[in-house]
């Protein structure tokens, strides 16, 4: 067994080459040349296998592999400081103007996918001859329905788009977690048998209640006291190690009282990069934190998208279904362009969202790490290999398909729209 210092080397060594080959001869964006780079050398190294099966080469990666969890590295690792990176960036003026349209996407839009993806991947599985129960099939709607964060952040790097939709994309990208994690832990108990209470209407509500609002209250209150400690000194090295322990401290308190760690720190992170750079922070103190958590999300990203990458060599798939997986992809995409759509049809009179932002939405619904590490962390069934297919053969269309085209959408479409004169 290496340890985990040799585990991080090697997965900093890899990034650090790949992102130079990527940058010297792919020239893809950053994290989806990295993803794409790990899948080929995954690939790769099941074709020497087959080849050289005396060599053990993919046997011993595979092993050492095996002894990162996937979920535990994401879930209560890096999705912490990644969610406080993109938070501490989001303008909070600007999120309070579009507040209706993100949390109607955020929550309307979740449940609508969740349902119509849920429905859509039993009857899929029923007629290919790959029966899913409908429970489970619900797990995987609620799983891969929110966009991820990490992700839908990283490919707006690379993309041009309004402010205000950039800002409502972010937003749902960074709150619609909590809904989607809520609708999953509840769909698990209920598909594995022991949902009781959590599954009637009140327990959801309940859930919904202390993990959501308990995580964005605790996030407020940490985050409002990291401002103040923060306003009464003018020392940076002090100050950046605040930062640092305001995610951190806030993400495994969360944990301990049952809240939702990803909203604590998204709150948290709001209220930091609102106000600590207009009335606590120095300019040389602003110039350090920024550079940190600007290096924290680059450098975490890389490794995230690469992990992906190479998690195809420990993730066990059925070839029979396969097919199955391949239906995931379109069935996921039609239930975006519906749950985007029908908060815009419902809610025209609100006047928060465009129908004409309703393509490019549709095709920037990237999904990521956060959809592998629950597909993941799914009790042991036999509809667990359908899930974890599905999810992968999402996840990766997603990543590498919609996001290294999404700029060109975004051209087609918004561009369009303003040339005709549309809001």
């Amino acid at each position: 067994m290496i340890s985990i210092f040799d585990l991080a080397a090697m997965l900093l060594t890899l990034s650090a080459l790949f992102g130079w080959l990527n940058r010297r001869f792919l020239r893809m964006p950053h994290t989806i040349g990295l993803l794409v780079m790990g899948l080929l050398a995954s690939l790769a190294l099941l074709g020497l296998d087959v080849v050289f099966p005396g060599q053990h080469l993919l046997g011993d990666l595979t092993r050492i592999l095996e002894q990162l969890d996937f979920t535990d590295v994401v879930m209560n690792g890096m999705l912490a400081f990644l969610l406080f990176a993109g938070a501490m960036n989001l303008d909070l003026r600007a999120l309070r103007d579009r507040a209706g349209a993100v949390a109607t996407l955020a929550l309307v839009g979740t449940v609508i996918s969740t349902a119509l993806v849920g429905a859509a991947f039993w009857a899929a599985g029923q007629a290919l001859g790959h029966p899913v129960p409908l429970p489970w099939a619900l797990v995987f709607g609620a799983l891969i329905s929110p966009t991820d964060p990490v992700a839908v952040l990283a490919t707006l790097k690379n993309v041009e788009v309004p402010e205000a939709l950039e800002i409502e994309m972010q937003g749902e990208a960074l709150f619609n977690d909590g809904i989607g994690i809520v609708l999953f832990t509840v769909l698990v108990a209920f598909a594995a048998g022991s949902g009781g209470e959590a599954t009637s209407v009140g327990g959801v509500a309940r859930l919904l209640l202390q993990e959501a609002g308990g995580g964005l209250a605790l996030g407020v209150v940490t985050g409002y006291v990291a401002y103040r400690a923060i306003r009464a000194i003018d020392d940076f090295p002090v100050e950046v190690l605040i930062t640092l322990a305001l995610v951190a401290g806030t993400y495994a308190l969360a944990q301990k009282l049952g809240a939702s760690g990803p909203l604590a720190v998204v709150a948290a992170g709001l209220l930091v990069g609102e106000r600590a750079p207009r009335y606590a922070m120095s300019d040389n103190t602003q110039k350090y934190v920024s550079a940190l958590w600007t290096l924290i999300d680059e450098v975490l990203n890389s490794v995230l998208f690469l992990l992906i990458g190479l998690e195809v060599l420990v993730l066990r798939f059925q070839v029979s279904g396969l097919t199955l997986a391949g239906c995931a992809i379109p069935i996921v995409l039609v239930a975006r362009l519906v749950a985007v759509s029908a908060p815009v049809l419902l809610f025209r009179w609100g006047g928060h969202l465009s129908l004409g932002n309703v393509p490019f939405l549709t095709w920037a619904g990237v999904r990521g790490g956060i959809s592998v590490a629950l597909a993941l962390s799914v009790p042991e069934s036999e509809a667990k290999p359908a899930i974890l297919a599905a999810t992968y053969a999402v996840v990766l269309f997603t990543i590498i398909a919609q996001g290294s085209t999404l700029a060109l959408v975004a051209r087609r479409t918004l561009r369009a729209r303003s040339g005709r004169g549309e809001p």
